[in-house]
């Protein structure tokens, strides 16, 4: 694994912390009301940054 994969896989995992303290604290000041609809946010927002939940960087 090169340096660009390693800074790339370590940029993706802070993309996905960041992405679901977003989600929870969303959940929270909503009551989780609209939980489906973030989720649904997330997952297609994380789609276009080409992430993907089921894939893990060592996966590849």
């Amino acid at each position: 694994m090169g340096a660009f994969d390693k800074f790339r896989d370590q940029a993706q995992d802070k993309a996905r912390d960041i992405s679901d303290n977003l989600e929870e604290e969303v959940n929270e000041k909503t009551g989780d009301k609209y939980a489906d609809k973030v989720d649904k946010a997330q997952n297609a927002a994380e789609g276009k940054l080409g992430m993907s939940r089921d894939e893990k960087p060592d996966d590849k």
